[in-house]
């Protein structure tokens, strides 16, 4: 039996097996170079998706608690009080919610290259003008306040449109 092409294979895997030992040994990193913290990553669309949907979706709250009196004094503290939006029947509540969410998506696609806050602007205006006093009027109005000034005079929008009262 030849077993001449069996011993240089078996050679070779020896010898690569020494190569790989070797290399393992001699580029160990110092202690100094493991103990670094991780840099942070860089951060990514994804990311500002999540954010905005974080900031654009929060429960609306008063930017200065109401005027208490002083003469009460109160033992545990009290949250501020939510604000009362005006309640919207079970068609419209479902109409503003898809309305709402596809305002949350026009915003995600208009962080993207090339593409443009337009059609985010004319349906939370549409929101608006249908829903004046409700939830999801607040939610339009923070979400064409939260885009950069440019935008703002790119689509013409207002100081009304834009103003939350003393919400935030």
């Amino acid at each position: 039996m030849n077993t001449f092409w069996l011993k240089i294979a078996g050679g070779a895997v020896l010898v690569v097996g020494v190569i790989v030992g070797i290399a393992v040994f001699t580029s160990s990193e110092p202690e100094q170079a493991r103990e670094r913290e991780p840099e942070p990553r860089e951060k990514t669309v994804y990311d500002q998706w999540e954010e905005d949907e974080k900031k654009l979706s929060a429960e609306p709250q008063y930017k200065e608690p109401p005027a208490t009196t002083p003469s009460v004094q109160q033992t545990t503290p009290v949250a501020p009080p939510k604000p009362e939006f005006k309640k919207l029947n079970e068609i419209e509540e479902i109409q503003a919610q898809q309305l709402w969410e596809w305002v949350k998506n026009q915003r995600k696609m208009g962080r993207l290259p090339i593409m443009g806050y337009g059609q985010m602007v004319k349906t939370c205006r549409d929101i608006i003008q249908r829903w004046p006093e409700s939830e999801y009027a607040f939610y339009a109005k923070r979400a064409l306040a939260d885009l950069p000034e440019r935008y703002h005079k790119m689509y013409n929008i207002t100081k009304e449109e834009i103003d939350l009262g003393n919400l935030k």
